[in-house]
């Protein structure tokens, strides 16, 4: 089975999310350590990256227990 992977972009950075990886622990969205203006799960895409600077999404991602949220800076030459 092919593994879902699903990208959102801002221009400057990219955040990659695995659906299948995330385990729901609420990090990225609660409202007490979470980033509810980009990470809204009951929208659709639930990823609105205009909610916050690159810096602070960046910050937020790192605290995925699951890992099924990562990111990689459009201008790394890795990535182009």
């Amino acid at each position: 089975m092919k593994e879902i992977v699903k990208k959102y972009t801002n221009g400057e950075m990219t955040i990659v999310w695995k659906p299948e990886v995330c385990i729901h622990s609420r990090i990225c969205w609660n409202n007490i350590n979470g980033l509810p203006s980009v990470f809204k799960p009951m929208e659709k895409p639930w990823i609105t990256m205009e909610g916050a600077s690159t810096d602070r999404i960046i910050e937020q991602i790192k605290k995925c227990p699951s890992g099924a949220l990562s990111f990689y800076l459009n201008n790394d030459p890795e990535h182009s």
